[in-house]
């Protein structure tokens, strides 16, 4: 028999609901906002991300023990504006209602009409991640607003002067009918995913992804998971490997590689390893020539998740696999007041290795050889979906190729990531990587209801009278016309 919630957990709920009840009554009492106090919501959030910039910097400094200033200005902040910004121009053309054809078509030259009509969806919810906090909270924010919905955010626990200065941030720009931030630990996280929201929103890691489906489906409510997963990098024999090792490499140190889109691991061709790996150390020599003091190089965000990386390293060494440490100045990065991690590649990696089995969200990198493209090709599709694929080369053909015969959330070619920062391209997982898209009119249309609507000839004409008994004739001749080959 399920034991009874504790009185603390009651109280939680109590306080959520609360919260929520007082935002779907502002939402009921106000109706769908014009355009123009949407775009006042978005400027908000844009006045609060730049009037806090440096408070954002070091609160994530402080979370992470070393986060590198650079790494948030461009990855939490700047890219955050840069969705409600482009949500904030676009929101007017967005909201317009859109003509459909109506069936039968001569209906439409008798005065009938068919549209759609997008309409908030009510209260959103955001529980937002520790590895890009801010822009993981006001990204999906930007298509929230532009649709016209209020939110609850529930930031994360693992960055706590982040959370509390989103908090306050939020606090002093919105009602707490507009958007309100709850924080906590994982009894306050469990309750927000079971608050009845009209949508809720999760970024992070795919076990978390499962629990949070299976809160959702008590209230039936609709989902946004955008999850992670074991993104490849496929290197084509026609890809130039210095800058295909100078951009996965970027991809892989950025954020210490705690970034859902990171490259996960490398497939290239057996006899072009040896030069990749030359490659890729020439790369992190050019980015990082010192590490242990580096401000550019970000410190993993915790022991706990430190020394999981560890022990990934020490369990593919083990079962044979061959360690690169790509440490440029040879320092000692045992003994610092901080977790900074030498990028680490791992070759010849076996899938009974730890490192092959979930998502790295670190500074290291399997690379796997193939023989033929297919023989790489089989290998990401009899693993899960990923949330990001990644092909480098000039062959057009085999380009397609990759492409025409693997699944992923999404892809960038000759780069990696960076498909995530197009404001018009839909962000998103499939299967276990996630489910629904946002960014740009995507965004709106995931936080939109696409209301049906049909307005009816205002007059009765025979056409009409015949649907309605008795019926005669009229009805037969029309239902033998359509119900044939």
């Amino acid at each position: 028999m399920p034991s009874s919630p504790s009185p603390a957990a009651t109280a939680i709920a109590a306080e959520l609901n609360g919260v929520l009840s007082r935002q779907k009554a502002a939402q009921l009492r106000e109706g769908s906002p014009s355009a123009a106090i949407r775009a006042d919501r978005l400027d908000r959030c844009i006045a609060l991300l730049v009037d806090h910039r440096e408070a954002i910097e070091s609160a994530l400094d402080a979370d992470f023990g070393a986060r590198s200033r650079a790494a948030t200005a461009f990855g939490d902040v700047a890219s955050s504006i840069a969705p409600l910004k482009h949500a904030r121009a676009h929101l007017a053309r967005w909201m317009r209602s859109e003509r459909r054809p109506t069936t039968p078509p001569i209906a439409r030259l008798l005065g009938a009409r068919a549209e759609i009509r997008y309409q908030p969806k009510g209260v959103v919810g955001v529980i937002s991640p520790w590895n890009f906090p801010v822009n993981l909270t006001f990204a999906p924010l930007s298509g929230v607003l532009a649709a016209g919905n209020r939110a609850m955010v529930k930031p994360s626990e693992t960055t706590p002067e982040t959370s509390e200065l989103l908090k306050r941030m939020i606090t002093k720009a919105f009602d707490p009918e507009e958007i309100a931030v709850v924080t906590g630990g994982p009894d306050v996280g469990q309750a927000f995913a079971g608050l009845a929201f009209d949508h809720l929103v999760f970024t992070g890691a795919t076990a978390i992804g499962r629990h949070v489906m299976r809160a959702a489906a008590e209230n039936l409510v609709p989902l946004t998971l955008e999850l992670g997963g074991k993104s490849p990098v496929v290197i084509g024999r026609s890809a130039d490997l210095g800058v295909a090792a100078a951009r996965i490499m970027n991809g892989k140190t950025f954020n210490a590689g705690q970034v859902c889109l990171a490259p996960d691991y490398v497939l290239a061709p057996a006899d072009r390893i040896g030069a990749f790996v030359e490659a890729a150390r020439l790369a992190v020599a050019r980015m990082f020539p010192t590490l242990r003091d580096n401000p550019d190089v970000t410190a993993i965000v915790s022991d706990r998740h430190l020394a999981r990386l560890a022990a990934h390293v020490e369990d593919a060494r083990a079962k044979g696999a061959k360690i690169v440490e790509i440490n440029p100045a040879g320092e000692d990065l045992v003994q610092q007041p901080h977790r900074r991690m030498a990028p680490t590649l791992i070759l010849d990696p076996t899938d009974d290795m730890t490192v092959m089995q979930e998502e790295v969200f670190g500074p290291l990198l399997p690379v796997k050889r193939y023989q033929n493209l297919d023989d790489a090709i089989a290998y990401i599709n009899a693993h899960p979906r990923p949330l990001g694929l990644y092909y480098f080369g000039t062959e057009e053909a085999e380009r397609d190729h990759v492409l025409g015969r693997t699944i992923s959330g999404g892809v960038t070619v000759n780069d990696v990531v960076m498909h995530v920062a197009q404001e018009d391209l839909p962000f998103g997982g499939i299967g276990p990587a996630g489910m629904g898209a946002y960014h740009g009119r995507d965004g709106f249309l995931e936080f939109s209801h696409r209301r049906s609507v049909y307005h009816q000839i205002g007059r009765e004409i025979g056409p009409l009278r015949m649907l309605r008994p008795p019926f005669g004739p009229l009805l037969m001749k029309f239902l033998a016309a359509r119900i044939k080959r």
